[in-house]
Order: structure tokens, then C-alpha cells, then sequence
């Protein structure tokens, strides 16, 4: 009985962490110098496509079924892995 408590315990406690990273994101924003033009081009379109997903969001009421969400998601994982290539090619 303890360890059902325990595990139904762990289960919302991740989700709610889940849930809170989620309203919590952090919008990207373009932090690629001029030295890797592609790369702080392809920043920049991530910055405004994310930007399109937040007002699609709030023209929709949010009811997008979390896929906006995960969009957003996603295009923040992006901007960083572009940051982090950019961090590379500048070790070169």
C-alpha cells in the first residue's frame, strides 16, 4: 500500500514539474553574432517562428492540444543546439 502512495506520489510530482517547465519556457532570442551569418539567420527564424506559435496560441485560446506547446518546445531546443554550434565553430 506504501509503495502505490510512493509511485502515485513520484507520478504527479513529475508531472507537475512537466507541466511547470512547459508554462515557464523561456522565449529563444538571438544571441549569434555576425561571424556565423547562417547560423544567426536560422536563430532569427527560430526567434519569429516562435513568436507565430505564441500568437496562434493566444488566437486559439490555448486550445491547441499541447502541440503548440511542444512546438515551442522544440524551437527553444533549436535555438540553443544553433547556440551550441556556433560555440564549436568559434573553438576552431
Amino acid at each position: 500500500m506504501k509503495a502505490k502512495i510512493f509511485i502515485a506520489g513520484a507520478l504527479l510530482g513529475a508531472v507537475i514539474s512537466v507541466g511547470c517547465a512547459a508554462v515557464a519556457q523561456e522565449a529563444p532570442f538571438v544571441d549569434i553574432g555576425g561571424r556565423h551569418g547562417n547560423l544567426r539567420d536560422a536563430q532569427q527564424h527560430i526567434v519569429e517562428a516562435w513568436r507565430a506559435v505564441s500568437r496562434a496560441q493566444e488566437a486559439n485560446d490555448a486550445r491547441l492540444g499541447g502541440h503548440a506547446g511542444r512546438a515551442k518546445e522544440l524551437l527553444s531546443q533549436a535555438n540553443e543546439e544553433l547556440r551550441l554550434a556556433a560555440d564549436v565553430a568559434n573553438d576552431r
